[in-house]
């Protein structure tokens, strides 16, 4: 067959959670050539070296080209045969419970939502959860303890429109490095833009931050309590906006309150003038985006360290404008998509929720199933540690 060179074909690099649009080239001769997308939303053409090098995986040498058996090679009507039967005789004797699904946020969102309706509503069992637990499940607990649902109320747009932007845990030029390059550009566009880094480490992101600091680890939940606290004690809320679209937060107040400057420079490892100048600033700044990654999901405290940034843009109103806003960036470039459509133990598509009756009546009848599963499967570690104990008989990854 004569291939067009001519002809390229969209796609999205794999990568990291930035989701880069990539046009993809295949010559006569089967070389393939790779460039970013001018077109797409997240990177306008931009590509990191990662997504640079993407041809190269396209090697053939090394690659699993077919099914294989216990290391013998078939063919897909055999290997799907034998995944269905073992599936169907496991669930025959050990019930729904004894078998899972183990998913990926670099999985595409339609393969998501299948793999979720065949667990929850044709198998019966919760049993499907994704390495996404392992990065995101302190943002979709939080998001949905601040929102009512896993909501991300920000876009790529509103780091190039911020005058602040304050990245928490995160080394955007390594682990987003597209992201960096937008905010880069931006800064040289609008050198009043100003970025504040909040990292143990100084990483390479240190490049283009105006104030480093290097918080002792664990230390964000106090960081962002003292600042609500001292938003409430420098006249920087904004009081019609709590009054229209929050609850409790008065007491959230009063509890941010009980820490002094000293308290939390001890908590931080942070000097008290260094605290001051970070809280002056996002205090004097309406248009200000806190990014925050890893470095916050990944620990014991991560959820209410989420929930500490989230109260600071909801008492001061900057959440749902232009430039303003929390906003959680992914390791994985659909943990996202797959969150939206259901694909963890403990919710259903649409960010309905698994536990409530209606949701599930929902759910049930749209997708026309025999079953829905009704309760929170395993999730992540649990699926493992029950494959170790022999809980679960079957697991698809």
């Amino acid at each position: 067959m004569q291939i067009d060179e001519a002809r390229e074909v969209r796609t999205t690099c794999p990568y990291c959670g930035v989701g880069c649009g990539v046009l993809a080239k295949v010559a006569a001769d089967g070389q393939i050539t790779v460039r970013g997308d001018p077109d797409h939303p997240a990177n306008f053409g931009r590509l990191c070296s990662k997504g640079s090098a993407l041809a190269e995986t396209t090697d053939l040498d090394g690659r699993l080209l077919y099914p294989e058996i216990h290391g013998r090679g078939t063919d897909w009507d055999e290997a799907l045969d034998l995944v269905a039967s073992t599936f169907s005789q496991t669930i025959a004797e050990h019930g729904p419970d004894a078998v899972a699904f183990y998913v990926s946020g670099q999985l595409l969102t339609e393969d998501y939502y299948v793999a979720n309706k065949l667990m929850k509503g044709f198998i019966g069992s919760a049993n499907i959860d994704t390495n996404s637990r392992l990065c995101m499940a302190s943002s979709v607990a939080g998001h949905r303890r601040a929102f009512g649902s896993d909501t991300v109320p920000g876009n790529y747009e509103d780091l190039e429109l911020a005058d602040l932007i304050v990245l928490v845990g995160s080394n955007l030029a390594w682990c987003h490095p597209v992201l960096y390059q937008r905010i880069a550009a931006a800064r040289e566009k609008r050198p009043e833009m100003k970025v504040v880094l909040i990292d143990p480490r100084r990483t390479m992101t240190s490049d283009i931050a105006d104030m480093h600091l290097a918080i002792a680890p664990d230390g964000d939940d106090a960081l962002f309590t003292g600042l609500l606290a001292y938003l409430g004690q420098h006249n920087a809320l904004d009081r019609t906006y709590i009054t229209a679209h929050t609850t409790g937060f008065g007491q959230a107040l009063f509890a941010a309150s009980a820490l002094d400057l000293a308290g939390i420079a001890a908590a931080t490892g942070l000097g008290e003038d260094e605290l001051a100048r970070f809280y002056s600033l996002f205090a004097a700044t309406a248009k200000t985006v806190t990014v925050y990654s890893q470095g916050v999901n990944q620990s014991s405290s991560g959820t209410d360290k989420v929930n500490a940034i989230i109260n600071c843009h909801l008492a001061t109103g900057r959440i749902g404008k232009p430039g303003a806003g929390p906003f959680s960036v992914t390791g994985q470039p659909n943990a996202m998509g797959g969150r939206e459509v259901g694909g963890m133990a403990n919710m259903l598509a649409a960010h309905m929720e698994i536990e409530n009756p209606e949701h599930r009546n929902r759910v049930q009848r749209f997708w026309n199933a025999p079953t829905v599963a009704e309760k929170p499967g395993l999730k992540a570690v649990e699926m493992f540690e029950a494959v170790a104990d022999g809980r679960i008989k079957a697991l698809w990854i």
